[in-house]
């Protein structure tokens, strides 16, 4: 019975990533036709407001919730994997403890859109966790894999360029002031979704350094959801400054 659960479990994470990646398909479709509910493009449309602090840090908790959880009741898990999911949890702790409170003003989400986050970082913390901790099966010299070190590194400088991003975007306003500004400073100098760019770099190399079928999905997913949000940025900036930067590309520096 063991082993009939094993390979239940492993077919289900295996469908979950195909599943994903569907999503992430059917969401970049429908990104063509509406502008994400959330920030400057909030709609009671979508349901009543919830406060952004508290959405941001319900939504982003069971990401990293779950994996704590699985750290802990399985502690036999190796190096590569643990260190894997050590730097997942790395991410949602800042996401859901650090995040949310440094947040100056913003709009409520709307129910729908906190709903749809709040369920997918179920599925995705299940996802990852459950394959790093049970079925990843990487050998304790997978740390010295060309993999591995690349996929850890491109992690460690997406998350930097995020976070740098947007402290960035926190910052556009002084005290007291309302509207919209261009940003300005790091990689917002050469696009418009430099934050965007920064996760989906971060995402990108968890994908390499997991070599790993649900790491893909999500790195893939991420791709698809932010490409489309950096595009309807950029327009939204085009069509809102008259000096907005022309030069300035949407997501990947001097080339889109």
């Amino acid at each position: 019975m063991s082993l009939f659960v094993l390979h239940d479990e492993r077919y289900l994470l295996q469908l979950l990533s195909l599943v994903m990646v569907l999503m992430g398909l059917l969401s970049f479709l429908m990104l063509r036709f509406i502008r994400v509910p959330y920030g400057r493009y909030s709609s009671s449309v979508f349901g009543p407001p919830v406060p952004v602090r508290l959405a941001w840090f319900i939504q982003e908790l069971p990401s990293l919730a779950v994996p704590v959880y699985y750290l802990l009741v399985h502690r036999e898990v190796e190096a590569p994997a643990r260190v894997l999911l050590v730097a997942f949890i790395c991410h949602y702790v800042h996401r859901t403890l650090v995040f949310p409170f440094l947040i100056r003003g913003g709009k409520p989400t709307p129910l729908a859109s906190f709903m749809l986050a709040l369920i997918f970082c179920c599925y995705n913390g299940y996802l990852q966790s459950s394959y790093l901790c049970k079925y990843a099966g990487l050998p304790l010299n997978w740390t010295h894999d060309p993999r591995f070190i690349i996929g850890l590194f491109l992690f460690i400088c997406g998350m930097v360029i995020n976070i740098y991003s947007d402290h960035i975007l926190r910052n556009l306003r002084k005290p007291g002031e309302t509207g919209y500004k261009i940003p300005r400073g790091g990689l917002f100098e050469y696009v418009s979704g430099a934050n965007f760019l920064g996760e989906i770099v971060e995402w990108s190399g968890f994908a390499i350094a997991s070599w790993s079928l649900p790491g893909a999905a999500f790195a893939i997913f991420t791709l698809l959801v932010l490409l489309s949000r950096a595009q309807q940025h950029h327009q939204w900036y085009v069509e809102k400054f008259e000096d907005y930067p022309k030069a300035r590309k949407i997501l990947i520096p001097f080339m889109y």
